[in-house]
């Protein structure tokens, strides 16, 4: 499997973990979702990460379900959440992953005090952990870590560990980040990253034309972001914003905090990706309401897409 790098463009679609109504891991499950994600023209996929539920698996589970995806994959590129509160776990099943055929692993700056000398600490030592052949993408995501991160230090952190090829831009607001980093490697005397971004996708057109490579994300609907991502590419800017604009509905509702997952992976039971939409205890459950709400934007999705 190829190694991901610092042009790596295209659509890494964030992979769910299916799991059976008992809430036992799902491996025949898996094997549905790869194809669903692939047969819509992803480029490849995250899996373990926060929307793969990667903190409620046992460590045994998290390599049965990396393993299993990585079979189904073919030569797909895998990227591998491996972010963990102790560093010789993370590096432990991030050298797992690599000599599995992974293309490269993801990891967010541990939960701590949010101060940026702690996080240009962290990442040295997690480079020291797994290697200098292990291509790693930094996580920016502060909603979630609690740990806000400006460019001067990603660029430090890039510029000290030359293993760290691509960012996954979540931060938000966010978009004059992406602007920053673009200019500060304009100037020369630094490579570049690959930026592909996160939040669903909510914001792609314009992060697109901030000079990002693409989405690594989770939305329901792989095919928007794949077409998006294409059209925006091939210079058909405003096209690729119309197609945005017919998915954005249901994007945004799958976005709400808490609830979201939950809707996003019925979404993915009903177009026929997962055979089950559990998500794993403790998780939230959807009402009757939630469900009729879903499916009415699900019958308006499809009609504006119909449309275009």
């Amino acid at each position: 499997m190829a190694l991901i790098h610092r042009n790596t463009s295209g659509v890494y679609i964030i992979a769910a973990t299916p799991f059976t109504e008992t809430g036992a891991v799902d491996v025949a499950g898996i094997d549905s979702l790869v194809d669903f994600y692939a047969a819509r023209g992803v480029t490849g996929m995250t899996v373990l990460g926060i929307m793969g539920e990667a903190d409620k698996l046992t460590a045994e589970e998290r390599r049965a379900v990396l393993d299993r995806f990585l079979a189904r994959a073919g030569a797909m590129p895998v990227i591998v959440g491996i972010s963990d509160s102790g560093m010789a776990n993370l590096a432990d099943f991030g050298k797992y992953a690599m000599d599995r055929g992974a293309a490269g692993v993801m990891v967010a700056p541990n939960r701590g005090v949010p101060r940026e000398d702690r996080v240009i600490g962290y990442f040295a030592e997690v480079c020291r952990a797994l290697g200098p052949d292990v291509p790693v993408v930094y996580q920016d995501y502060p909603q979630t870590t609690g740990v806000p991160v400006s460019v001067r230090t990603i660029l430090e952190i890039a510029d000290a560990n030359p293993q760290i090829v691509m960012l996954k831009h979540e931060d938000s607001p966010g978009l004059a980040k992406i602007t920053a980093i673009r200019a500060a490697e304009a100037k020369g005397g630094r490579e570049r990253l690959s930026i592909l971004v996160g939040n669903g996708g909510l914001h792609l057109p314009q992060e697109l034309q901030r000079g990002v490579d693409g989405a690594m994300t989770g939305f329901a609907y792989p095919e928007a972001l794949v077409d998006v991502v294409r059209l925006h590419q091939s210079g058909a800017v405003d096209r690729a914003e119309d197609v945005f604009d017919a998915y954005l509905p249901i994007l945004r509702h799958e976005q709400q905090p808490g609830i979201g997952l939950a809707l996003r992976k019925m979404i993915l039971h009903r177009r026929g990706a997962i055979p089950c939409p559990a998500v794993r205890a403790p998780g939230p459950l959807l009402s009757p309401t939630d469900l009729a709400e879903l499916e009415r934007l699900m019958a308006r999705t499809a009609a504006r897409v119909a449309s275009l």
